[in-house]
């Protein structure tokens, strides 16, 4: 288990009046989302919360990603919703010819190494939480997130082999 280093949400307001009501980090108008890429070769985490998931700030996001990733080729492995696959996203990865998405067909999640990561995140930074405002749930993503990365390492697909056996008996048999 990770151990957490920053204290969870307060309980009262700046001006010093309990918050009788707490939002959570996933219901009613306060949602925040958050966005996550995975880099495998070496399992460093770029994140991003945002308000909405719509174009706008997956072109952002996108944005982050390919400044994290200086030099070299960008390939993007992501779900079907409608903000991937809009007008204004073609249009901007046509600018930013480094970047291809790559779609993954419908039901075929465990195609994507993030989210693995997703559950380990959710495990570290939300477990167990309630936010008092995004600024709280921005806070506990980047820890996590700096967190995380401080462990990365390479991703690779399936379960690796297990170790060869060593056979407790020899049997020879002569004809």
């Amino acid at each position: 288990m990770i151990q957490r280093t920053f204290p969870p949400a307060p309980g009262w307001s700046p001006d010093g009046h309990r918050i009788k009501n707490e939002l959570d980090h996933s219901r009613g108008p306060e949602k925040t989302w958050v966005y996550g890429a995975l880099r495998i070769r070496d399992g460093h985490e770029v994140t991003m919360t945002a308000t909405s998931r719509n174009s706008a700030f997956h072109q952002q996001f996108l944005q982050l990603v390919e400044d994290a990733n200086p030099v070299g080729d960008i390939y993007v492995i992501t779900d079907n919703p409608s903000s991937h696959n809009s007008v204004s996203t073609r249009t901007w990865l046509e600018e930013h010819p480094r970047i291809q998405h790559v779609f993954i067909p419908v039901g075929a999640c465990r195609l994507n190494l993030q989210e693995g990561w997703w559950r380990i995140f959710r495990k570290t930074a939300l477990a167990g939480r309630s936010f008092g405002d995004r600024d709280h749930n921005t806070h506990a993503t980047e820890v996590a997130t700096a967190q995380l990365n401080t462990r990365a390492r390479p991703r690779i697909w399936g379960r690796p082999a297990p170790p060869t056996r060593r056979l407790r008996r020899r049997y020879l048999y002569f004809l």
